[in-house]
């Protein structure tokens, strides 16, 4: 039986020596490597995608991958494809590592200098154990083969462009729909959303920080289950134990959630944190809010530029969110996006703050009016962002069937929101 290999290597000599060795090894098929970490995520989701069956049985981690931390890659990959053998390649044979490796999901360790015999050991042993678990999946498979729940970062040109209004406003959008949510907030020293939806709750995001493995029992004891159904991970009541969340602990915590919950909404704030910076890149959906006005649209023109000195996220793989729109101000979505060098999200939220002052004052935002116009441009958001499930039936619930440009009603109880599925109008 063929094995397919995919190898992860950044530097091009030592992709060259991989590859040369793979090519030697009776019945494999090694893949072109990928020379990142975001590329290695990016091509194991999109083959998982497609099947269980399109994935390699085994992937080679090279000790200098980047921009993620090769223990952290080896973990994602582990937790997001449970059927791909993972082997380690390293110049520290130690036991330390060998151990550290192992408990980050590694299902060998090849050491530098590379030599036929020892890599053709470990490739075997990854791809035996590959093929038995994909055997044992059988009929469940698919239920595990995918990249997991949607990631949806949401973070703000600057302070009050609305970022954690939207955030909870797509949690709950798509919650109502069905799907199961949580909503993090990794605005760590200044988050608000226990705030905006009336919640007091001694645990956050900051006492995960500290576990190495995140089990159910331990996630769920952080978690608060609010009574719109949406599993919360609030921000740290004092804002300096922030600093306790690192950029490998917040890897884990996502990716913890994102295998439990169909849905996962990130308030990133505005300020950039390393375990923000991590969230935008795992994200499939990164989220810039902006309000129509200059000093907004610059603030969102750095934030897309640091993203990408960064490598966090290309301008192009970023989405802005105009935020207060009227008809009448001059700085319109298409030159913001001609700016920005982003996609646009295909509605505005229209600038009505008074919609808004009671359910913000009272802590109430999961009270907002069906009828409000804002509620209506960010639920039709996050129809077009997919985080929203259409019945099974494929009509849109208490509502006419789906064509073009007709928005999608959702029904939650006694709560109509309108769920866009809206053409794309000129300039957004």
């Amino acid at each position: 039986m063929t094995t397919r290999i995919l190898p992860a290597v950044a530097d091009p000599d030592a992709a060259r020596a991989v590859t040369t060795l793979l090519s030697q090894l009776p019945d494999a098929e090694p893949a072109a490597p990928v020379a990142d970490s975001t590329h290695l995520v990016d091509t194991l989701a999109r083959l998982a995608a497609v099947s269980l069956d399109e994935l390699p049985e085994v992937v080679l981690v090279h000790e200098r991958i980047g921009p993620v931390p090769a223990l952290e890659l080896v973990r994602e990959v582990a937790l997001r494809f449970p059927a791909v053998g993972v082997v380690l390649i390293t110049a520290d044979a130690s036991p330390v590592l060998f151990s550290a490796a192992m408990d980050s999901g590694a299902r060998g360790l090849v050491t530098l200098p590379l030599g036929y015999e020892e890599l053709a050991s470990r490739v075997q042993a990854a791809a035996q154990w590959s093929i038995g678990v994909r055997r044992h999946l059988g009929g469940g498979a698919d239920a595990l083969a995918g990249p997991g729940g949607t990631v949806v970062t949401v973070s703000g040109a600057k302070g009050g462009v609305g970022t954690t209004v939207t955030a909870v406003q797509l949690a709950l959008a798509a919650r109502a729909s069905g799907r199961t949510v949580a909503l993090v907030d990794m605005d760590l020293q200044g988050g608000d959303i226990a705030s905006y939806l009336d919640v007091q709750f001694r645990r956050s995001v900051a006492d995960l920080a500290a576990v190495d493995d995140i089990s159910p029992r331990v996630l769920q004891d952080a978690v608060y289950t609010h009574e719109t159904g949406i599993d919360l991970l609030l921000a740290p009541g004092e804002g300096e134990r922030g600093e306790e969340v690192s950029d490998r602990s917040a890897r884990q915590i996502v990716s913890a959630l994102r295998s439990r919950h169909d849905v996962v909404v990130v308030d990133c704030g505005t300020y950039l944190t390393g375990a923000g910076a991590v969230a935008v890149e795992m994200a499939d959906t990164a989220l810039l809010v902006t309000t129509p006005d200059v000093v907004a649209v610059r603030a969102a023109k750095r934030i897309v530029r640091m993203w990408d000195r960064l490598q966090i996220r290309k301008a192009e793989e970023s989405t802005v969110l105009v935020n207060r729109y009227t008809r009448s101000t001059e700085i319109q979505p298409a030159l913001i996006q001609k700016i920005t060098g982003t996609r646009m999200a295909g509605v505005v939220v229209p600038a009505n703050f008074k919609e808004l002052q009671g359910v913000v004052d009272a802590g109430r935002m999961h009270e907002l009016d069906a009828r409000s116009t804002v509620k209506q441009a960010l639920w039709s958001l996050a129809g077009e962002l997919g985080l929203v499930q259409a019945p099974e039936d494929g009509a849109p619930r208490g509502g006419a069937p789906r064509g073009p440009g007709r928005q999608l009603a959702l029904t939650r109880g006694d709560d109509r929101g309108s769920v866009g599925l809206r053409r794309r109008g000129k300039g957004r």
